[in-house]
């Protein structure tokens, strides 16, 4: 198996070759209860891409589904530290997709009602998380009139949001995951006595996890089964499917994970991130995104190089085994028996100051050159299957 660990470098970071601007168009907000975090990473991308190369639509999603065109303004304040999370609001604009392969012009519609061009788009960076955005539905619709962007396709975006059918593949693949048992809001409602068997087999403290979502949202620990029928609650508030999965003692660990550019390795970061959590009970969205305490992250992570080596050829098999393209962020327990994976975000947290982008920027590839490379990879021309 090919991989390449070491990050690319000085000048090799973004391509030698000189193109024209491009104008990308920033995709973000969304429907899912990510809404607040896309619209934070939307920001930290804003400020830090580069303006020479690129020019930027911003198209943000309101949580009512509806894409409107914003300003730069309009980002200004969103940051993770104000006294409630971003929104996009209707502004009563609408922003309207190419309707054939023919074009690739965003139209306007203003809120008086007349028509405008936003002219041609090359590429769309979707910041979007969760459902509705990060699971393979936008990247259909941008499939559909052959749009270039960021990010997985659709089977590898729609696989890697499902908990349940991401873990059938990995296992089946030799790739060694959490125990875990799946049930629906339909098989409880129909028999509530089975709720009394779902730890069977399993080893507590136990997580209960909506299959299709993002950030610790919905997700709860579990140390009794007493606990488990509120903890399938939350979790069905965010989706129909859930998990009950075995805890697992180790230590977490992520790596990122870039594509390598058309006839070369995936590429991995040259370190690891590791999440040592003290003071709560595990790594919520809290303490991800709200400052909440805790939790320390520990980057480089002290680990021996098997250890680094088995996480990173894991990581590239997954990558590859699930059909993400350009970027994810894959989630470890490092235990005495080697690592688990945990989890596969196909578009991670992408603020400054999330692990993703100090991973690669302790790999010696940088922010801004890290958006570039992201963008770069989206212009190429590749098949969508």
């Amino acid at each position: 198996m090919a991989t390449l660990v070491r990050a690319p470098e000085g000048a090799h970071a973004v391509s030698d070759v000189q193109h024209k601007k491009h104008t990308i168009a920033l995709l973000f907000g969304g429907r899912s209860s990510e809404h607040g975090i896309s619209c934070v990473t939307a920001a930290g991308i804003l400020r830090a891409i580069d303006r020479e190369r690129f020019d930027v639509v911003l198209v943000g999603i309101t949580k009512r589904g509806a894409m409107v065109l914003m300003h730069e303004d309009d980002l200004a304040d969103y940051r993770l530290d104000g006294p409630s999370l971003p929104e996009v609001r209707d502004n009563g604009t609408r922003v309207i997709w190419p309707a054939s392969v023919d074009t690739r012009s965003l139209t306007l519609i203003s809120s008086d009602g007349t028509l405008s061009s936003l002219g041609h788009v090359d590429a769309v960076m979707p910041t979007l998380h969760g459902p509705y955005g990060e699971d393979g539905t936008v990247q259909g619709m941008l499939d559909l009139i052959d749009m270039p962007y960021v990010g997985s396709g659709v089977l590898g975006s729609s696989l890697c949001m499902d908990k349940h059918l991401v873990k059938v593949v990995l296992a089946s693949m030799g790739i060694p995951v959490a125990p875990w048992r799946t049930i629906t809001r339909g098989e409880v409602d129909r028999d509530p006595a089975i709720v009394s068997t779902l730890d069977e087999g399993l080893t507590y403290p136990l997580f209960v996890k909506p299959a299709r979502a993002g950030s610790s949202v919905g997700v709860s620990r579990v140390t009794e089964a007493s606990e488990i029928p509120a903890a399938l609650e939350i979790a069905f508030a965010e989706d129909r499917t859930v998990l009950i999965e075995s805890g697992i003692t180790g230590r977490e660990v992520e790596i990122a994970v870039l594509e390598g550019r058309e006839g070369e390795p995936t590429r991995t970061s040259s370190v690891l991130g590791e999440i040592v959590v003290t003071g709560r009970e595990f790594y919520d969205f809290e303490a991800k995104y709200l400052g909440a305490g805790g939790v320390e992250l520990v980057l480089p992570a002290k680990v021996t190089e098997e250890e680094f080596a088995a996480i990173r050829d894991a990581a590239v098999r997954a990558f590859e085994g699930t059909q993400a393209r350009t970027l994810s962020r894959i989630d470890f327990f490092l235990t005495e028996n080697g690592p688990v994976l945990n989890e596969i975000n196909t578009f991670p947290g992408f603020t400054p100051a999330s692990m993703y982008p100090m991973l690669w920027d302790a790999s010696g590839l940088g922010y801004t050159d890290l958006i570039t490379e992201l963008i770069e990879l989206a212009l190429e021309k590749r098949p969508s299957y």
